[in-house]
């Protein structure tokens, strides 16, 4: 299971290492794509597959926000290999999109990485931790915790 925080440098060539653990558990090849709140999501190719069937393949073609939603997920997706030293490429246009700077944050969330820039994450954790407990109210009432 991927879990924690780790901080980690984008190199000049847009490597970025992962954590030992988090390879173990990816594999050699991984999914990098466009996610949500400015951060990308990085898969393991069978969690990806899962992601894809569960929530993409049925979209209809017909709307034009599942239209729109599949551009954004899976037109921005790349595969790309962890070479030998533990690392990623990331993209120009995804490193754009996150904003990515120097120090990246690598967050493990169970079935997915997510990759933010540093100063992003710790604004998004300060408003995340003033509305705890008003999530957690909504989520439980939504019968989710």
């Amino acid at each position: 299971m991927l879990l924690g925080e780790h901080k980690h440098t984008l190199d000049t060539k847009k490597r970025l290492s992962l954590p030992s653990k988090f390879r173990k558990e990816l594999g050699k090849t991984v999914v990098i794509t466009r996610g949500f709140d400015s951060a990308l999501f990085v898969y393991s190719l069978k969690e990806w597959k899962n992601f894809v069937e569960k929530n993409m393949d049925d979209l209809s073609i017909g709307k034009s926000d599942t239209r729109a939603m599949s551009r954004f997920i899976l037109g921005g997706a790349v595969e790309t290999n962890i070479d030998s030293a533990g690392r990623i490429l990331i993209p120009d246009f995804l490193k754009d999109f996150a904003g990515l700077g120097q120090k990246v944050m690598v967050i493990g969330l169970a079935n997915r990485v997510e990759l933010w820039d540093e100063g992003k994450w710790v604004n998004y954790q300060s408003e995340l931790s003033k509305n705890a407990d008003v999530l957690a109210e909504k989520l439980g009432e939504n019968g989710m915790i």
